[in-house]
């Protein structure tokens, strides 16, 4: 990170598009879901992020217009030089700016699908793009065997993009491990792992550290396991509500400064979608974790596929 920013990066999964899994939308989007709301919306959070510090955004083609709206907001700013772009390819939108559909986006991970996406990104972010994810990379879709592929990407490195996965699921050490050992002409293919971590589901935190160990920035998405780990949702472990109370802090800022206090964490994302969020969210890195409570925080860890199982089963709304 620049000196004099945070460790925080912003995400727009959740703001720049109608729908999402997130605890809590009906009360912080409301309704009013239009494009043009969103893009204000959007450019809210943005503008206070970057106040906060913030300098690495977070975006995917299967956000809605989430690299859209970036694009716009980058435009409003030409004065806005130091934020470094990450966004994702692999996943298409397809929920036609609606709540009731039933499928809200659709995975291809075959070169087909990167070549179309990364014409789209670079249409939209040209040369801002700065890392470029695989979305949500698993071990049975291919992608982490397909040398064609490989190759593809290792082109996209050698022009100064940085390459990265970002992981789901029960198995994400899996698909960390695996992308680790990839080399085209002798250099790793892929040093950026974005992973879900939170106190909840930290199964992954192993490889994680195998991942900084080797060289890879580690930027933790789902600090706040989908708006479980904020304050006033209903399906807060007690322990982590009264933990948070103790120590004089929203749940949503422990829930943050334990994963910023894992050793191998470079970013940890915040999905916030109004301009208290993001200055709740940004002042988790002024919370410094006691041993004792970072050890109780460890007692919360639920099974990885109980964990992984809820969420899929999570209503998009």
């Amino acid at each position: 990170m620049t000196a004099g920013t945070t460790r925080l990066g912003i995400g727009l999964a959740a703001v720049a598009r109608p729908a999402y899994i997130n605890s809590g939308r009906a009360t912080d989007l409301g309704a009013r879901r239009s494009v043009s709301e969103l893009r204000a919306r959007s450019e809210a959070v943005l503008d206070a992020a970057y106040a906060a510090g913030i300098r690495y955004v977070d975006v995917a083609r299967s956000y809605g217009r989430a690299e859209e709206f970036l694009a716009g907001w980058l435009a409003h700013h030409p004065e806005v030089d130091d934020v470094e772009i990450g966004s994702k390819w692999g996943y298409r939108y397809v929920g036609d700016w609606r709540l009731d559909v039933p499928v809200h986006e659709v995975k291809e991970h075959s070169l087909a699908a990167f070549t179309d996406q990364l014409a789209e990104t670079a249409a939209l972010l040209g040369p801002r793009l700065a890392v470029y994810h695989v979305h949500s990379a698993t071990l049975d879709t291919g992608v982490l065997d397909d040398a064609d592929l490989h190759r593809a990407l290792a082109e996209l490195r050698d022009r100064g993009v940085r390459i990265g996965v970002s992981t789901s699921g029960p198995a994400q050490a899996d698909a960390v491990r695996r992308a680790l050992e990839i080399q085209v002409d002798g250099t790793p293919l892929f040093t950026s792992v974005q992973s879900t971590w939170n106190v909840l589901e930290p199964s992954v935190g192993p490889a994680l550290a195998e991942a900084a160990d080797a060289g890879a920035r580690v930027i933790v998405k789902e600090a706040v396991a989908n708006g479980r780990l904020t304050p006033g949702t209903s399906d807060a472990p007690p322990r982590a509500v009264a933990l948070a109370a103790e120590m004089g802090v929203p749940l949503d800022q422990l829930a943050i400064a334990a994963a910023l206090a894992q050793p191998w964490t470079w970013c940890v994302l915040s999905g916030a979608v109004d301009p208290l969020q993001v200055a709740s969210n940004a002042a988790a890195t002024g919370v410094a974790l006691p041993a004792d409570a970072l050890a109780e925080l460890g007692t919360l860890a639920e099974d990885a596929v109980t964990y992984w199982s809820a969420r899929s089963a999570r209503a998009w709304s």
